[in-house]
Order: C-alpha cells, then sequence, then structure tokens
C-alpha cells in the first residue's frame, strides 16, 4: 500500500513515516522545509528517512497544486495522511498569510488531489485543539461548539473541518479529522513550550510562565499520537452521512504548568528561574480532551505520563545538542 504523507520532515509527520515503513507500506513523504523553525532540525529528521526502502521524498508546498500533482504522479495512492501545516498561535499573530496559504489553500489543494486520483480510501488530517477557542465546558467534547475561535491558527484548523465535511458530501471522500491536544517527545518542535523551557533551564536562563502559571495543557506523547494516527488511518469512516468524522487525540489527563515545570527541573537536574506573566494573546488557560469517542471506536489508549514523556525528551535533547 502507497500511503502519502505531507508534513512529512514534522514533528508528528517523520514518526508516522517510521511507523509505516516499519510495517511494510510505501511512503511518499512531502515538505516545503521552510524555516518556521530550524530546518536543520527537520533535515535531520528526514536524514532518518532517506534512503529507508520504501521511502521516497519530494520537497514541495502543498499549495503548489502542480507540485503535488508531480510528487504522486504514476503512483497509486491509497491513503493520505495530511500533517502539513503552519503551525503555532502566536506566530499567526504575526504572518496570517503563511497560516491562509498552507492551512486554507494547501488544505483545499490536498481535498482536490484527492478526488482527482480516484483511488484514496482514506484522507486523515491534522486539525487541533485550538478549535475549542476559550471554551470554559471540560472536558473538550466533538460535539461542543467551536465557533469562536481565539488564534486565527484555530480558525483555519475549524475551517479545514468545515472543508473536508463538504468534500465528504460531496464527493464521498472518506475523512477523518484529527484534534491533536500538545504533542511533545523526542524530536519535537521548537517553539512548544517543553522544548524553550528546557533550552532556557539549561543555559540558566527565565522562563517566562503565562497567565502566572494558571494553565493547563493535555500534554499527548508522540508515541500515543501516532498509535491513535495510524488507527485512525486503518479505519476509514462507515455508515449513513458524510464519511467525515473527528476525533480528540489527547492524554485525557490535564497537568497544571507549575507541576509541568516542576517535572521538567527533576528531569533536567536545574532549577527553573520563573518569570511570570499575563495571558499572551491567542492563548488559552485549559485544554482537556474527552477521548471518549477514540477510545470507543478506534481502541485508544495513552500509555505515556508526563514524567515519562518529559524524560525520554530530555536525554534526546541532551544527545542531540550534546549536551
Amino acid at each position: 500500500m502507497t500511503i502519502l504523507v505531507t508534513g512529512a520532515a514534522g514533528f508528528i509527520g517523520s514518526y508516522l513515516c517510521h511507523y509505516l515503513l516499519d510495517r511494510g507500506d510505501e511512503v511518499v513523504g512531502v515538505d516545503d522545509l521552510n524555516d518556521y523553525y530550524d530546518p536543520a532540525l527537520k533535515a535531520a529528521r528526514l536524514e532518518r528517512l532517506t534512503g529507508r526502502n520504501g521511502f521516497s521524498f519530494v520537497r514541495a508546498d502543498i499549495s503548489d497544486k502542480d507540485a503535488l500533482a508531480e510528487a504522486v504522479s504514476g503512483r497509486r495512492i491509497a491513503k493520505v495522511a495530511h500533517l502539513a501545516a503552519q503551525a503555532g498561535v502566536r506566530y499567526s499573530l504575526e504572518n496570517p498569510r503563511a497560516y491562509v496559504r498552507s492551512n486554507l489553500t494547501g488544505h483545499l489543494e490536498i481535498l482536490e488531489l484527492c478526488r482527482g486520483l480516484g483511488t484514496v480510501e482514506h484522507l486523515v488530517y491534522a486539525s487541533s485543539s485550538s478549535v475549542y477557542g476559550g471554551n470554559e465546558k471540560v472536558p473538550f467534547s466533538e460535539a461542543d461548539p467551536v465557533d469562536h475561535p481565539v488564534s486565527l491558527y484555530a480558525a483555519t484548523k475549524k475551517a479545514d473541518e468545515l472543508m473536508s465535511h463538504a468534500y465528504a458530501h460531496l464527493y464521498g471522500i472518506k475523512q477523518t479529522g484529527l484534534r491533536f491536544f500538545t504533542v511533545y517527545g523526542p524530536w519535537g518542535r521548537p517553539d512548544m513550550a517543553y522544548w524553550i523551557f528546557t533550552e532556557a533551564m539549561l543555559k540558566g536562563k527565565p522562563i517566562r510562565v503565562f497567565n502566572d502559571g494558571d494553565m493547563w495543557r493535555d500534554f499527548t506523547y508522540i508515541d500515543d499520537i501516532i498509535s491513535g494516527t495510524v488507527a485512525a488511518l486503518d479505519h476509514a469512516p462507515a455508515g449513513k452521512g458524510a464519511p467525515h468524522r473527528i476525533y480528540n487525540i489527547g492524554h485525557n489527563k490535564p497537568e497544571r504548568l507549575g507541576r509541568f515545570i516542576d517535572i521538567l527541573e527533576e528531569v533536567l537536574g536545574v532549577k527553573a528561574v520563573r518569570q511570570y506573566e499575563p495571558m499572551q494573546p491567542g492563548d488559552v488557560p485549559r485544554t482537556f480532551a474527552d477521548i471518549t469517542a477514540i477510545e470507543r471506536d478506534l481502541g485508544f489508549s495513552p500509555k505515556t505520563g508526563l514524567r515519562e514523556g518529559l524524560a525520554a525528551f530530555a536525554d534526546w535533547y541532551r544527545g542531540y545538542y550534546r549536551i
């Protein structure tokens, strides 16, 4: 089976490529290797994939329909894991056009690619817990209204869900959207708090703790995310109505930011200098995934606790940077 993975040099995408190759699938990876964060990290992830049997890579922008068509030319794509996107809530305040190009136009081009190919059995795409905005009811359920995003990033992800539902309804393209909750782990993203804190703490610099530390996040370890993503990819939606479903994919155990920092201090062996600041625009005080649906339908069950996950990241970080 040949699977197209967009964002193949990204954090989640690279892990997914390894998993699919390990089980014998052929993978066509696509990524534009942009410089939103250090391209050297993306290149290092890609280097680990290059040369693996069954893997091929094409550097392409998903918003470029011709480049996408060329990337899959001559291949029978059975499934698509669309993980490429312009990530980050705060960066959307600075560069909104990047989000429209990648998350809206890019998502549309993936939908059009699937429609044009006619061979795609299932499209799984990345949404985000950010779509819940400032919702106060917890845990966040897929049935909750998500009509009031507090960032452009969240708005683009909600728009992606709506576009996907329309294409499922109109053209019968089977699709699953996954609302990821704060993914972390080795080979992660340098724009995420756990990475920023680790870098600062090891250099003896202060860390910025927003909302005076009264922040809660449903931290989800990368191995658990991959387990749920593969389960979704292997089980296309069935039944009446448009073949489109949405699942939360999180740990279901939110942690207070203060405890998160405490654990990070333990696994790094250094104390953090905490600099408390107000809430940032576009941020939310809490995320908390109701994972009842994905547990019931796909057997998803997160295994990795925060201490274990942060210890694995800390070990990797020290090894990668030779600290």
